[in-house]
């Protein structure tokens, strides 16, 4: 099996729509396995829907538009990003092409990874036309920063990136053989306890597995970046990553750092495509 992962970051996935265009210019989609985590699954769902350039100009229009980001929602229902905006944009502004995206889930298996706000476990989620939306909203609700959870069926979730930030052990272990993953931070970077994960972790105190979550994030992180460093023998990995921080981060940016991140991403898919095709 063949999958393609692709991270989360925020409006660092503004090189993940770079890189995910040079595949589209390409036709490459050797891929029979899709996973998105957070803002990853966004920008897997416009390669999915095969709409050139519309994932870059959906995270522009948030980018710029007041109603996404307001510092005074910052403690209210909304929080500071509205999260649900993102909905909107993908049904109003710059349409998901969801019937483009079924017919690739008829040759593929795709998963949003999310997390379960009771167990703080991750869930693989897979998305049909009526709750694609609705699971791409699930993925990406940042605690502390967006409204921080979304129900689907009753059931309470938030971002995946808490859950499996790099679900490649998972993909392993339903099968994939050849792994390509979408990073949004250079291949051996390790992660420390943030003060977002600390505050989590006493925030939630009341419910062990969901602050257990938040206290541990970054030792999930850290050791699946060593999975993807050290793989099993019969696994093969490569990993499409800026070099350096990116200019854009999680939470700041601009119109011109997140075109300079696309910009990196298109030159980098490029040259992933031209290494695979030439050897």
């Amino acid at each position: 099996m063949n999958c393609l992962i692709v991270e989360g970051g925020g409006f660092k996935t503004g090189f993940t729509s770079g890189v995910l265009d040079a595949f589209q210019v390409a036709n490459y989609r050797p891929f029979n396995q899709y996973i998105g985590v957070s803002g990853g699954s966004v920008t897997a769902s416009y390669f999915l829907s095969k709409q050139y350039r519309q994932c870059i100009k959906a995270l522009k229009l948030l980018a710029k538009d007041e109603q996404f980001t307001q510092f005074t929602r910052t403690f209210g229902a909304e929080g500071y990003m509205d999260i649900d905006y993102l909905k909107n944009i993908a049904q109003q502004k710059v349409p998901l092409d969801l019937n483009t995206a079924m017919t690739s889930a008829k040759d593929a298996a795709i998963y949003f990874v999310a997390t379960n706000r009771k167990t703080g476990k991750p869930a693989y989620l897979t998305p049909n036309k009526q709750n694609w939306l609705d699971i791409l909203v699930a993925s990406s609700t940042l605690p502390f920063v967006t409204k921080g959870i979304h129900k689907i069926k009753k059931v309470d979730y938030f971002d995946g990136g808490w859950g499996d930030p790099l679900p490649a052990k998972w993909a392993y272990q339903q099968g994939a053989r050849h792994i390509t993953v979408i990073r949004t931070a250079p291949e051996k970077r390790k992660s420390t306890q943030s003060y977002a994960d600390y505050f989590g972790s006493i925030y939630y105190n009341n419910n062990p597995e969901l602050s257990e979550a938040f206290a541990k994030y970054h030792e999930r992180y850290n050791a699946a970046v060593e999975f993807l460093l050290n793989p099993p023998k019969d696994l093969v990995i490569d990993q499409i990553s800026p070099i350096k921080e990116l200019k854009s981060t999680t939470y700041t940016y601009t119109n011109k750092t997140i075109m300079s991140d696309y910009r990196y991403g298109l030159d980098k898919g490029l040259y992933y495509i031209a290494g695979k095709k030439g050897g």
